[in-house]
């Protein structure tokens, strides 16, 4: 993130607590401006004089719901307009436990609201202003049940994998303008988005649960290293590399002109 002038402004979505709330201050670290985004503008605020004073950076709240279309927008025309945002990190999202037959209308809406919706629109925003100016940052969070879909609910689960998808889309489509996206894919990480989706994190294996903390900067880290996709518990690299191989293996043979011997 060096080779950027700074101060660019990063613009943080989730902020007020949790990934969002230590990716802003990394960033401020790191002598980015900052845009918080979340709804709770009390939480927001405390945040922002905490950086401002710790690390001499200009912070400026935006209290909205993503989940709701007149909020969405404000933050989305913001990111389209205000060209000294270099940086977008795509992080607001709420889970859901339990099974997709229990889940009700509205809770499916309202995670498909914030989880696609919004982090599609931004990262759209994004895009158009970043590629525009020949620089930026996309950061998307996703999950690793992107990958094992059957660990958690359906509805959260199928999510990340659409964030996944479309970050690896938009990687080919902003690969000559100067933009930099990336994945990440944490597991299991000590937020509130647990409680508030009424799992315990504590039932969970300890040995499963990573501090927010230090996911984060694996995170920052794996965007240093340039990488686009970062899954922060994972060991060794080449067992990502050896999917995608075993996902390209199967390209030549996805669309043909006829079915395979099998089905005739």
């Amino acid at each position: 993130m060096s080779d950027h002038p700074v101060p660019l402004t990063a613009l943080v979505t989730g902020a007020s607590s949790g990934i969002g709330a230590v990716y802003a201050e990394r960033l401020a670290a790191r002598g980015y401006d900052l845009l918080l985004v979340a709804r709770d503008r009390q939480r927001l605020e405390a945040l922002a004089s905490d950086l401002q004073a710790r690390h001499g950076i200009n912070v400026e709240v935006l209290a909205a719901d993503l989940a709701q279309s007149n909020d969405l927008a404000r933050v989305e025309q913001r990111l389209r307009s205000d060209g000294n945002i270099g940086v977008l990190v795509n992080n607001a999202g709420i889970a859901l436990h339990g099974t997709l037959a229990d889940a009700t209308a509205e809770q499916i809406d309202a995670l498909v609201a914030l989880n696609i919706v919004a982090v599609t629109r931004l990262a759209s925003a994004a895009a158009a202003q970043f590629s525009s100016a020949g620089r930026g940052i996309i950061i998307n969070l996703a999950s690793v049940v992107a990958l094992a879909p059957e660990m958690f609910n359906a509805v959260y689960s199928a999510s990340k994998a659409y964030v996944l998808s479309l970050t690896q889309t938009l990687q080919g489509e902003l690969k000559d303008k100067g933009v930099q996206v990336q994945a990440v894919l944490p597991g299991v990480t000590r937020t509130e988005i647990f409680e508030r989706s009424g799992l315990d994190v504590t039932q969970i294996d300890p040995q499963m649960v990573m501090e927010v903390g230090e996911m984060v900067d694996a995170a920052l880290s794996g965007l240093d290293q340039k990488e686009r996709v970062t899954i922060p518990s994972l060991p060794d690299a080449a067992d990502w590399q050896a999917y995608i191989k075993a996902r390209d293996a199967l390209g030549p043979n996805l669309s043909r002109s006829s079915s395979a011997a099998r089905y005739k």
